[in-house]
């Protein structure tokens, strides 16, 4: 059986469309976080998380997500 650690670390990083007409795509907003999470290469993602806040032109995308880097353990 593999022990499950009590604690450990998670990373992550936070982006948003530009503000303004176009902040409300989600798809535009999924190739960001893509082509992010690219740079950093090899990772294990733990989690997505995309949220919305109201603004003046729509719905004002953003998201984090949540990784591991090999060295983590």
């Amino acid at each position: 059986m593999i022990d499950t650690p009590k604690h450990w670390t998670v990373r992550h990083f936070s982006q948003a469309n530009p503000a303004g007409p176009g902040c409300d795509s989600v798809p535009a907003l999924l190739r960001r976080l893509a082509d992010a999470i690219e740079v950093l290469g090899p990772v294990e993602i733990q989690d997505v998380v995309i949220e919305s806040e109201t603004t003046a032109h729509g719905p004002w995308r953003s998201g984090t997500v949540y990784f591991h880097l090999p060295e983590d353990g």
